[in-house]
Formats: C-alpha cells, sequence, structure tokens
C-alpha cells in the first residue's frame, strides 16, 4: 500500500518512516508532486489536520494522513498551541520560534508544558483520528542536536533529556507524534 504523509518536511517523514510497517511505503508531498503550502486555516489542531488531509485526498486522489501538532505551554495560557509553527511569523522558522517562546519564558519559574499531535487519515472513504500527547517542560536553553522544531528546548517528563538529545528510537516511543502515530499503525494493521 503506499500512503501519503501530507507534509513537506522531510525530518517528520523521517521520523515517522521508522514506525511504519515495512508492507506500507509512505510518500511526503515531494513525492506526489505537491509543491504548495495547503492553509492551515482552522483554530484547533484536529481542523488542520483534517484540513491537510482532505486537500490532498480530494487534489491528488491518495490515501493519505496528515498531522497538526501543538506545544502548549502552561504560563502561556496554552500558547503558542495551534500557531506552534509559525509563532514568531508566517516564515515558520524553528530558531525563531525557539528565541521567541524563550524569551516570553524569561522569568518563569513554572515552565511546564505539553506536545499535542492529531492526525487525520483519508483512507477507504473514511476518516479516522488518532491523537497522542507528552507532558514536559521548557528548559531555559538549547541543548541537543538531533530532531527538529521545539525539541531543543522541550525535556519530557521523566527524562533529563530535551527531545534533541534523546535518540530517535526513545523520542518516537514516548513523543506525541509517535503515540498518535502508534496509534494510526495499529489500525493500518487491523486492515
Amino acid at each position: 500500500m503506499k500512503l501519503v504523509f501530507a507534509t513537506h518536511n522531510q525530518n517528520k517523514v523521517k521520523e515517522v518512516q521508522e514506525m511504519f510497517p515495512t508492507q506500507i511505503t509512505l510518500l511526503s508531498l515531494n513525492d506526489i508532486d505537491c509543491t504548495e503550502d495547503i492553509p492551515e486555516t482552522a483554530h484547533t489542531l484536529e481542523g488542520n489536520a483534517i484540513l491537510k488531509a482532505d486537500y490532498v485526498f480530494k487534489k491528488y486522489g491518495y490515501p493519505c494522513f496528515a498531522d497538526d501538532t501543538g506545544l502548549l505551554v502552561d504560563a502561556l495560557n496554552g500558547a503558542p498551541g495551534v500557531y506552534s509553527a509559525r509563532y514568531a511569523g508566517e516564515q515558520r522558522d524553528a530558531g525563531d520560534n525557539v528565541h521567541k517562546l524563550l524569551e516570553e519564558l524569561k522569568g518563569y519559574a513554572k515552565r511546564t508544558a505539553r506536545f499535542e499531535t492529531v492526525i487525520a487519515l483519508n483512507l477507504n472513504d473514511e476518516q479516522h483520528l488518532f491523537m497522542g500527547q507528552v507532558q514536559g517542560e521548557i528548559t531555559t536553553k538549547k541543548s541537543g542536536q538531533k530532531g527538529f522544531g521545539y525539541d531543543p528546548i522541550f525535556r519530557p517528563k521523566g527524562y533529563h533529556q530535551t527531545f534533541a538529545e534523546l535518540p530517535l528510537a526513545i523520542k518516537n516511543k514516548i513523543s506525541h507524534r509517535g503515540k498518535a502515530i502508534n496509534q494510526l499503525v495499529t489500525y493500518l494493521n487491523s486492515l
């Protein structure tokens, strides 16, 4: 089976590919020549995941899934949330987003946060949703070279390392995206 992951982010594709069964060929938007930036205009993670999955399914006809992920920081009343990818502007620069978040948290002792991922799967004329969450905290400075996005400043609960310091196999097992992808894979294996 060929299944499109509705993303241009090759870091996400690499991370997810590690968790997929070998009988499923995972394609990215680049693989199907989808070069446009799919609008994420919903006000929820679920809404954005559905928008992206529907867009690819309707325009390209592939069975596909899309995710949307948000970092919700308690001290900032859940921000950046649904705007996590473009927190510092429409350029969607991870470095700028991390810098802005660290600046906004200066002076805060309570730095608890959680990542949430919602996946929308369009397959066989049905849509299914899968969700994952991980609790943790925002560090005061970047640490680690692995991962992407906010990984260098997010330390999952129960660990002394950030996502950017943890081996990919451990991150995939405990992360928000890993949990949602695990539910997706379990569903696909049941078909």
